[in-house]
């Protein structure tokens, strides 16, 4: 009997191992040519995507895991989608399959439920053109004729300059803080902007626009419409800090905290209606509420992780110039960080407030250093993260072997092999299906385990003959 109430206290102490996920489907959305399928689960999943053809279908694996509900029916004017169905593989496993019209590109993205509970799955249906299709048998890619377009040529059609909009505080009857020495903020603000455009005009393959480039008054919204309006990759906002205590100094660098990335997303979701922009290439106006909901959670988490990594780099750089005031990135509410799809930073060079710092500001050299401090940064930024397209002055020596994951045409290497440089969003499947190779022998062309991540800028080896 001991024996037995023993027994029943570890089973009730014991965790509930294997509990299947839940899934339901939240629905379907077609937007601008590509089809979004959301799948609500009750907790974090991991799933393994594919794509087969003959007939052509996209194939979602969910391990442990149960559906509930009805799939939802396609639209027969759908360009992209037949249909959805379901099975159950390995007596618990679910696996849902979406058959589709024709070729596509898959991708997936996490992101929170409302209300807390659970994750949800994007995945989205992206066409294959024909010249992402590399023709041939099975196990090789494409190469370009010795007759072709040399690759050069056709990259730099393709490529283009990443853009730093520079925003220069305060301005007109706006003067911002003022030092001990009657120094004004929006002076020093627009000395050191001018001397990072000119740095950035030096640069192959970036361009600087400024936000203002005289003593004029500019909105905080028109600020970030203006920065929008050209298409920036990152904004750049350059301050000088003040402070009651004299003493307070050093520089800092703050990107967008989480409360104020909400309350901007309520703005951007109340205001979609009226609203012809467009947030990460969509029209929010033309989506329904929950992909809207979803979409621009998914822009403003990726634009706050790349603001951050931009953040992190110039404020390493600064820590070279002098003293910061907080040896971290800083999150703050300011209201020119909420652009919803644009990576922005503040930039507060030093405290004006402080005599000596005060002085520094007025210095020409030391303007100087701030913004090659700055511009240091945003290389170091966009060397890691570079935009769609983009083709950084470093990577131009490897031009003749490598292909940039962004640009169609494929580049010959000597060792008869193709290479492939990794862009935002690519995945291993994806890039599998293009050059009609086996994801295994991807992954063993290139070293890589399961569960490694592949980054942007990573070349990988397209093997021949698998």
């Amino acid at each position: 009997m001991n024996r037995l109430f023993v027994l029943l206290l570890l089973l009730i102490s014991l965790p509930a191992v294997g509990a299947q996920v839940v899934v339901e489907c939240a629905g379907v959305s077609t937007d601008s040519g590509s089809t979004r399928v959301v799948l609500d689960t009750s907790s974090a999943i991991s799933h393994r995507i594919f794509t087969l053809d003959s007939p052509d279908r996209v194939v979602i694996d969910i391990p442990n895991a149960r559906l509930v509900g009805k799939l939802p029916e396609a639209r027969s004017d759908d360009p992209t989608l037949i249909g959805l169905r379901s099975g159950v593989r390995n007596r618990g496993d679910l696996r849902v399959v979406v058959d589709v019209k024709h070729a596509v590109r898959v991708k997936s993205f996490p992101a929170s439920r409302d209300g807390g509970g659970g994750q949800r799955l994007i995945v989205e249906l992206l066409p294959v053109s024909d010249a992402l299709r590399p023709q041939g048998g099975r196990g090789t890619a494409r190469k370009v004729s010795q007759h072709s377009e040399s690759p050069m040529r056709a990259r730099s059609s393709r490529a283009r300059t990443a853009i730093v909009a520079i925003d220069a505080g305060h301005g007109g009857e706006d003067p911002g803080a003022i030092g001990p020495g009657k120094t004004r903020e929006k002076d020093i603000t627009l000395a050191i902007a001018r001397k990072l455009e000119r740095l950035i005009k030096g640069e192959s393959g970036m361009r600087a626009v400024m936000i203002r480039d005289s003593d004029t008054y500019v909105s905080l919204r028109e600020r970030i419409r203006r920065a929008r309006e050209y298409k920036a990759d990152l904004f750049v906002s350059i301050h000088a800090d003040a402070f009651n205590n004299p003493e307070a100094h050093g520089s800092s660098v703050y990107t967008l905290s989480q409360g104020g990335a909400s309350s901007e997303a309520a703005n951007w979701l109340a205001d979609r209606e009226n609203s012809a922009d467009l947030i990460g290439g969509v029209d929010l106006a033309l989506s329904d509420e929950l992909l809207a909901t979803v979409l621009l959670d998914m822009t403003q988490n990726a634009t706050i992780e790349h603001s951050t990594e931009a953040a992190g780099a110039v404020l390493g750089y600064l820590k070279r110039v002098g003293d910061v005031h907080r040896p971290g990135v800083q999150r703050a509410g300011f209201v020119v960080l909420k652009s919803p799809d644009i990576p922005s930073i503040l930039v507060e060079t030093a405290f004006i407030s402080n005599r000596s710092e005060e002085q520094r500001l007025r210095s020409n050299a030391h303007q100087e250093r701030i913004a090659k401090a700055v511009l240091a940064g945003i290389k170091t930024y966009f060397a890691k993260y570079p935009p769609q397209g983009y083709l950084s002055a470093s990577a131009e020596a490897g031009l003749d072997s490598i292909s940039t994951g962004s640009v169609d045409s494929v580049g010959s290497v000597d060792s008869g092999g193709l290479r492939y440089v990794i862009s935002q969003g690519d995945t291993l499947s994806e890039i599998a299906q293009r050059y009609r190779v086996s994801i295994r022998s991807l992954r063993a062309e290139n070293g890589l385990e399961d569960g490694d991540y592949i980054r942007v800028g990573q070349v990988l080896s397209i093997p021949t003959g698998s």
